[in-house]
């Protein structure tokens, strides 16, 4: 266990009994941080999903499959796992899952196969404003079909004009090379950025703010 180791309309299908850790379904280190930040225990299971693209699937309705996706496996992960302590077992009290996308003119940019191609979404982004989607959800540990709740944030960045030289260098860097939209806000990405719009942590890969709302209703949160 680890020590603390357009938006849509947020849907409630419960509330939840303490003791109050979190099954975190994500392997995304920024996501562990803003949880520990928050001071909510959680523990780490994690469950692939696929994310690729489907022929005319808008952004509202990827991330909503992606994200179902993971809840379903990571409860399927949950209800199998022999290898779950049973105090863990007894005290996880909701699964927290999400997936961020960066959308730009309606397309999705997903995370960049290689330097070449995150240079290529820096260069479509200079200049520009686009918008960062984050959605989360909360499940059931017992039942991947009941979503406690679920909510799209999306925060609007933009970015300041940018020479052929300092896209180029900054693609090399490769600190983008493992996240949507090719960027790390939180990182050298950060001088990418003119203005931000919206709730930052949502562009680091999860929405602080709205997650504490959510938990706090859900009697997840202190």
């Amino acid at each position: 266990m680890l020590p603390f180791s357009p938006s849509s309309s947020p849907a409630f299908g419960g509330a939840l009994d303490v003791p109050r850790t979190l099954l975190l379904g994500s392997a995304s280190p920024r996501r562990r941080e803003i949880l520990a930040n928050l001071r909510i225990p959680f523990v780490v299971r994690v469950a692939g999903a696929d994310e690729s693209i489907r022929d005319g699937e808008d952004a509202a309705t990827y991330l909503e499959r992606v994200v179902h996706a993971k809840l379903v496996a990571v409860a399927r992960i949950y209800g199998q796992a022999s290898g779950l302590e049973s105090a863990e077992a007894q005290a996880t009290q909701a699964v927290l899952v999400a997936d961020t996308s960066v959308i730009d003119d309606g397309a999705i940019l997903g995370k960049p196969a290689d330097a070449t191609e995150a240079e290529a979404m820096i260069a479509r982004l200079a200049g520009r404003t686009h918008e960062v989607w984050t959605r989360f959800a909360l499940g059931s540990p017992e039942a991947s079909s009941a979503v406690l709740y679920a909510e799209t944030v999306i925060t609007r960045v933009t970015f300041r004009p940018l020479t052929a030289s300092r896209i180029r260098s900054y693609a090399a860097s490769g600190e983008g090379l493992d996240k949507a939209g090719a960027y790390a806000v939180q990182g050298l990405g950060a001088g990418l950025v003119a203005s931000l719009h919206g709730s930052y942590s949502n562009v680091v890969g999860l929405p602080a703010c709205e997650l504490l709302v959510a938990l706090e209703r859900l009697g997840l949160a202190p």
